[in-house]
């Protein structure tokens, strides 16, 4: 999983056009155990890689978190007093990533009166929330966390389910944003929305498997690592000098990105993970040939 998700990064900065690799790191511990000692452990073995990997802000680990990891190590991002944390700017790019997928599938640019059933209800997830209640759609919510599902009812008029009904909602949408396979063999069969485009990192459980199986049911899937990188892109700037109204035109792009993988998908008739996959690995084989040819310069 820990090398899914390191390629997964790098798919993610290649199709956010972003000149950078990519890495994960994990804690292997309850992150009820989590204590400062352990995190400022995990800052000096960063800081003993010497920026050959950087890390930041990601599940189960908070805004203070990083603020304390950065006591022992100059190579994290997502600091609140630089560029913040990577949620808001990712629920963004989700966001346009939705209407990137609207308008493939219905030639629409409308959201109002759509049903979207969001799943996980964490930074990202309520921040998702707030801008499409913005769009009036209407939201199905479901969380581990009853207080979340509460608050996101109290304050975008959302419908709350159980964690297990979520997937057989009779919704226009379904937005995955908690922890990744959910989309497997067992859930597929339920799905009734005819897109999927949500946060959540490696959704599919089988990649080739699973996304065929959704192609299948003539379901659109926005590849997680496409439209989930808005958090990416915005510490990326971070890293060389933070520029808000340069991040927010990069996550923009997203938009643009998520058509182009629809049309690759229909014109060479294969689905839209392989769509892009071949557009990352291509962005990643031009960047090596260029850097090739800089060298040789």
């Amino acid at each position: 999983m820990r090398f899914r998700l390191s390629r997964g990064m790098t798919y993610k900065a290649a199709c956010a056009n972003i000149p950078a690799g990519g890495g994960k790191a994990v804690i292997i511990a309850n992150p009820e155990n989590k204590t400062d000692d352990l995190l400022r452990a995990y800052g000096r073995f960063v800081e003993s890689l010497n920026g050959r990997f950087i890390t930041g802000q990601d599940v189960n680990i908070t805004p203070d978190d990083v603020r304390t990891i950065s006591q022992e190590t100059r190579y994290v991002v997502g600091v609140s007093e630089k560029s913040g944390g990577p949620a808001p700017i990712t629920s963004l790019g989700v966001f346009l990533g939705i209407k990137a997928a609207v308008e493939s599938r219905w030639q629409s640019k409308r959201l109002d009166g759509m049903k979207v059933a969001v799943q996980g209800l964490g930074n990202v997830g309520k921040n998702l929330c707030r801008h499409l209640h913005e769009h009036d759609v209407k939201l199905f919510v479901s969380d581990v966390d009853p207080a979340k599902a509460e608050e996101a009812k109290r304050l975008f008029g959302a419908t709350i389910v159980e964690p297990s009904e979520i997937y057989s909602l009779d919704v226009d949408i379904f937005s995955p944003c908690a922890l990744g396979g959910i989309l497997n063999s067992h859930t597929i069969p339920f799905l009734q929305a005819s897109i999927i485009a949500g946060a959540a990192n490696n959704q599919l459980e089988n990649e080739q498997l699973h996304s065929q199986m959704l192609a299948k049911k003539g379901i659109l899937y926005s590849p997680d690592y496409v439209i989930n990188a808005g958090g990416l892109i915005n510490v990326y700037n971070e890293m060389i000098g933070y520029d808000e109204e340069k991040a927010f035109k990069q996550v923009h792009n997203i938009y643009d990105t998520l058509l182009a993988i629809f049309d690759i998908a229909n014109q060479q008739g294969v689905t839209t993970n392989d769509a892009a996959k071949r557009l990352a690995e291509d962005r990643i084989q031009n960047g090596k040939r260029n850097k090739t040819k800089a060298i040789a310069a």
